[in-house]
């Protein structure tokens, strides 16, 4: 979940729930992103429910909360992403949205390419920042399951010289409760990344922008979005399976998962056909195509790749847990309250009752949601990650459409203090 924090003298973007990848300034007027002449139309089809098991046109949800897909909440649907499109200039959307018995909504807004005005599609790659942080801790987890590692072991026992590493614990970690210094929010990773973005980083180079501070709080005290603890954890992975991360993530979770466009990538390799991503997170503050940034600055914390087919399986997938034990899911939807309204567990949020995750990289936002009494799926991918009135894009679509889809769960997310 991406949120962005302002100070006199920092802006920090969130690849994921609250806090994350990049900090810097940001210019005057830098948000303002063209939205391209194809803003107001969709690219495909909405499929709603067989004619025969649609109610009359109605925005009264079912016994399970869920809102019938009926042509008439379609039309409310397109509108409001439009409307939010529109305010938040954004370039363009992919939308998913859809529950067994009440039909499907499958639509793609804006465009693709700002330079040539190409449409939004919705078979298009896109970078998925920090849902990337679910494939990690899934593949933790099934360590756990294989007793090769236990949640309560601390991360010393893996990573030789983090600060306070004999007491943080590798389900801290994953919680987001280490009291780690968020690498992404020093000042100095900053301007190596804008200042070269298509350089590589390293796991330990990563690592050493954090382990220069002092920690912020100590182990389990508060809940804190640090894209240092997946670092961490992905080098456990590492070392525990004997693998490189992006290797044992394809083989161990994406290809068990039955997904086929989805992957970690090393470098900055990015199948086509995929979306042009824009951000003001530059060393100008000015709105850049950052398509091909080098993601490994994100690595276990952000870097994977993915598409909606793959998005709308993986969030079932991971909210129902079928790739772990029921003991060790139990455990990973057993959520600390984070935010208001907000729980997070282990590498997973439960917003108003949707368990999912969402990511925000420079160029894109991603969320991925599942309502388990609905059986509902909730995906949203777009091509930036500028954001509008302090929220990030994927916030707005999810708040839109949740407001109309299942108005006694609507997905907010509030902004985490600085601690």
């Amino acid at each position: 979940m991406a949120t962005h924090w302002r100070s006199a003298a920092l802006t920090v973007v969130a690849m994921g729930l609250v806090v994350g990848l990049v900090v810097g300034p940001v210019g005057a007027g830098a948000g303002a992103v063209y939205a391209g002449e194809h803003a107001g139309d969709a690219a495909v089809h909405t499929v709603s429910a067989p004619a025969a098991t649609v109610p009359a046109p109605s925005p009264t949800p079912a016994s399970d909360g869920f809102t019938q897909l009926t042509p008439a909440v379609t039309r409310q649907l397109d509108a409001a992403i439009k409307k939010v499109l529109a305010e938040a200039k954004i370039p363009g959307v992919i939308v998913s949205v859809s529950a067994p018995g009440k039909g499907e909504y499958v639509r793609s807004f804006g465009v693709a390419d700002k330079a040539t005005g190409a449409p939004m599609t919705p078979n298009l790659n896109m970078r998925i920042g920090s849902v990337t942080k679910t494939f990690a801790v899934t593949a933790l987890l099934e360590l756990v399951d294989e007793g090769k590692v236990g949640l309560d072991d601390p991360i010393g026992k893996y990573v030789d010289g983090v600060p306070n590493g004999d007491r943080i614990t590798l389900r801290e970690l994953a919680g987001m409760r280490s009291g780690l210094f968020n690498y992404s929010a020093d000042e100095d990773f900053y301007k190596a990344l804008t200042s070269n973005p298509e350089r590589p980083f390293t796991p330990q180079e990563l690592l050493g922008y954090s382990f220069k501070h002092p920690v912020l709080f100590e182990p389990n005290a508060e809940f804190y979005y640090c894209n240092t603890n997946l670092i961490l954890l992905g080098l456990v992975v590492e070392k525990v399976s004997g693998v490189p991360l992006d290797r044992f993530i394809d083989r161990e979770v994406v290809e068990p998962a039955g997904l086929k466009h989805t992957l970690f990538p090393t470098g900055p390799e990015f199948p086509s056909p995929h979306a042009q991503g824009y951000t003001n997170q530059t060393a100008t503050g000015k709105v850049e195509n950052s398509t091909d940034w080098n993601p490994s600055w994100g690595w276990a914390a952000g870097a994977m790749i993915s598409d909606l087919p793959d998005m709308r399986s993986w969030a079932k997938t991971l909210a129902t847990g079928t790739l772990l034990t029921p003991a060790t899911q139990a455990q990973r939807l057993d959520v600390v309250d984070a935010l208001p309204g907000t729980g997070y567990g282990l590498g997973i949020f439960n917003v108003q009752g949707w368990i999912g995750h969402n990511g925000s990289l420079p160029g894109y936002g991603s969320l991925v949601l599942y309502l388990p009494e609905a059986k509902a799926t909730l995906v949203v991918l777009l091509n930036t990650d500028i954001g509008y009135q302090g929220q990030e894009p994927s916030t707005l679509f999810g708040e839109a459409i949740t407001k109309i889809v299942t108005p006694a769960r609507v997905y907010t997310l509030p902004a985490q203090p600085t601690p």
